[in-house]
C-alpha cells in the first residue's frame, strides 16, 4: 500500500435483508486529493460512507486508515482515526455560538478557554481561506456559515480525511464558488476529501478523481481530467442517456394563480414572506430561486392552505367554472379542493409532510384518493395499479409496492411522491426540490414528466436548488432573498451569476429588463 494512500477499502459489502447495498466495494483515497464518489440513488454511496464514518459496520472486507487496517464500530471510533462527515442537514445547536458548536463534545476543563479557543480557529480559518464570526450564534447565521462551522469543526479535532455530502445543495454559486476554493486549500495541505453530489459540473470542476458506484458495486474510478459528464452519466446508469432539457414555449396564456401583497410569519414569529406579488399562468414552468430558508417553503405551504397567511390574497382562477377567481386565504386544504381547486404539492419534507412511512406505495397512492370510495370498503386496485406504473417509469428501487417506504433510500422515496402528486392530473403543479437527492438519470425523467405537465396546460411552480436546471427548465425564475421578492426574470435572458446576485440582495426590486415580465 502507497504511504500516500489515506484510507482504503478492500472487498467491502453490506446488505440489508435480501438487499445488497454493497457489494465487494474497493476504493482507496490519497492523500492530498479530492475524490468525487458518483452513483444512481440505491447505488450504496451512502451506506459505504456510513461504515466510513462508523454510523454501519461492515459484513465483509477490511478497512484501511494510513496503511493500517482498522475496526470502525462507531462515529467515535471514527472520528479517533481522523475520519469527520459533515452531513447535507447540520448536525448544530442553534442557541450556541460558532466556538461553543466547535468544542462541544470534546475533554475540556470546567472553564472554556474561550480567548485559546478563539485563537485556534482563527488560525485554521486563516490557513485555509474560511470566514467565519467565532461569537456568531447559529441561528443568525447563513446555510454557508453553518457549513463553515461544521467543516472548521472537524478540522478543529483532527480531522485529515473528510466526507462531504452534497455540500453544494443550498449555496449560492458565488458561495459555492468559495467553498471550492477552500477544500483545494485543504487537498494542498495534505488532506483527503470525499465528496458525495449528483452535480457532474462541479465533480468535473473540484474533483481530482471520480468513483462511480452502480447497484452497490464500485463499476471504475477515472481522472476527472479523462472525464466528460456524458462519460461519467454512461458509467453511472449503464447507457447512454440525453442530458438536454428540453423547454418547450409555453402553451397558455390563461392566469391560473395571483398572489399580492402576502405575509406570512415562520414559527418563531418573524416574517417568512414580505409582501410577496407574483402571477403563474397555465402552460409555464415558474422557477422559484433563493438561498435555503427564504420563504420558499412557506410560500408554497400558503397557496396549498397549510401556512397561515397575516396580510395579502391568493387568488385562484378555475378553469371548470370559466376561470372564476376563488379565494384561497383562509380555507384549508380540504376546503380547497372542495373548491374544484386542483393543487398538487410535493413537500420538502418528503416523510414528514408527504409520505407514511410505515405504508408501502400502494397504500401511499390511496392516500389521495380513499375519500372518492363509494363504499365502506375501499377499492386498493387502482392505487396498486398506479404503484406498479410508477415504479416502472421510475424505475424505484424496492423489493415491492408493499414494502413500508421508509426502507427505501431518500432519493426512492421521492420518486414515490412526485410521482403519485404528478398522476394525481392537477391544473396546479407544485414542487418543493423535487430532484433533491436524485441521480441524474432519475432527474431528467423528472424534468420531461413536468414539461408534459405544462404541454398540457398547467401552472407548474419549481423550487430548485441548482441554477443550472432553473435556467434551463424554467419559463421564468422568482428570487427570494429574506422573505422578499428581489427579481422575476426571463429564465432564457439571464444568467446563474445575475440570479446568485439576487439571491443575496437585501431589497426588494424586480428586474427583468427594467422591470417585472410581462407573459408572453
Amino acid at each position: 500500500m502507497s504511504d500516500n494512500t489515506a484510507i482504503k477499502l478492500v472487498n467491502i459489502s453490506k446488505s440489508f435483508g435480501s438487499v445488497k447495498a454493497n457489494y465487494k466495494i474497493n476504493l482507496e483515497v490519497r492523500k492530498g486529493e479530492i475524490l468525487s464518489l458518483l452513483g444512481e440513488n440505491g447505488s450504496g454511496k451512502t451506506t459505504l460512507m456510513n461504515m466510513i464514518s462508523g454510523i454501519y459496520f461492515p459484513d465483509e472486507g477490511s478497512i484501511y486508515v494510513d496503511g493500517q487496517e482498522v475496526c470502525i464500530r462507531s462515529p467515535r471510533d471514527a472520528f479517533d482515526l481522523g475520519i469527520g462527515m459533515i452531513h447535507q442537514h447540520f448536525k448544530l445547536v442553534d442557541v450556541l455560538t460558532a466556538a461553543q458548536n466547535i468544542v462541544l463534545g470534546l475533554k475540556g476543563k470546567a472553564v472554556l478557554d474561550e480567548k485559546s479557543i478563539e485563537n485556534k480557529i482563527a488560525d485554521l480559518c486563516a490557513k485555509y481561506g474560511f470566514e467565519l464570526e467565532p461569537h456568531k450564534k447559529i441561528y443568525d447565521m447563513s446555510v454557508s456559515e453553518k457549513q463553515t462551522v461544521e467543516i472548521v469543526k472537524m478540522l478543529y479535532r483532527g480531522a485529515n480525511i473528510l466526507i462531504l455530502d452534497e455540500p453544494t445543495a443550498v449555496l449560492t454559486p458565488q458561495e459555492a464558488d468559495r467553498l471550492f476554493e477552500v477544500l483545494r486549500n485543504m487537498r494542498n495541505d495534505g488532506k483527503a476529501i470525499i465528496i458525495i453530489t449528483h452535480k457532474l459540473n462541479e465533480v468535473l470542476s473540484v474533483s481530482d478523481r471520480v468513483s462511480i458506484l452502480r447497484k452497490g458495486e464500485n463499476v471504475g474510478t477515472i481522472d476527472t481530467a479523462n472525464a466528460t459528464e456524458m462519460t461519467l452519466t454512461e458509467m453511472m446508469v449503464g447507457k447512454k442517456v440525453e442530458l438536454d432539457i428540453a423547454r418547450p414555449e409555453p402553451k397558455g396564456d390563461i392566469k391560473r394563480v395571483e398572489v399580492k401583497n402576502l405575509t406570512c410569519l415562520n414559527k418563531y414569529g418573524y416574517k417568512a414572506l414580505d409582501d410577496v406579488s407574483f402571477d403563474v399562468w397555465g402552460g409555464e414552468i415558474l422557477g422559484i430561486a433563493g438561498v435555503a430558508g427564504s420563504g420558499q417553503k412557506e410560500l408554497l405551504e400558503a397557496i396549498a392552505g397549510l401556512q397561515p397567511v397575516q396580510e395579502g390574497s391568493i387568488v385562484y382562477f378555475d378553469p371548470e367554472k370559466d376561470n372564476q377567481p376563488s379565494q384561497l386565504v383562509g380555507k384549508t386544504p380540504r376546503e380547497i379542493k372542495e373548491l374544484g381547486v386542483h393543487l398538487s404539492f410535493v413537500p420538502e419534507d418528503r416523510l414528514g409532510m408527504g409520505l407514511v412511512g410505515s405504508m408501502g406505495m400502494s397504500d401511499n397512492m390511496m392516500l389521495r384518493s380513499y375519500r372518492q370510495g363509494k363504499s365502506a370498503f375501499t377499492d386498493r386496485r387502482s392505487p396498486k395499479a398506479l404503484a406498479e406504473d410508477i415504479k416502472e417509469r421510475l424505475e424505484v428501487v424496492t423489493p415491492g409496492i408493499s414494502t413500508p417506504v421508509r426502507k427505501l433510500s431518500g432519493g426512492n422515496v421521492q420518486k414515490v411522491l412526485v410521482g403519485r402528486e404528478i398522476a394525481a392530473a392537477p391544473t396546479v403543479l407544485m414542487t418543493a426540490y423535487a430532484v433533491r437527492g436524485l441521480d441524474i438519470n432519475t432527474s431528467y425523467t423528472i424534468y420531461h414528466l413536468l414539461n408534459e405537465q405544462k404541454e398540457k396546460g398547467v401552472a407548474v411552480v419549481f423550487v430548485g436548488e441548482d441554477l443550472d436546471v432553473l435556467l434551463g427548465l424554467a419559463d421564468r425564475i422568482l428570487v427570494l432573498c429574506d422573505g422578499q421578492v428581489t427579481g422575476i426574470v426571463d429564465a432564457r435572458n439571464t444568467t446563474k451569476e445575475a440570479i446568485g446576485l439576487m439571491m443575496t440582495k437585501q431589497n426588494n426590486e424586480i428586474t427583468e429588463k427594467g422591470g417585472e415580465a410581462e407573459h408572453e
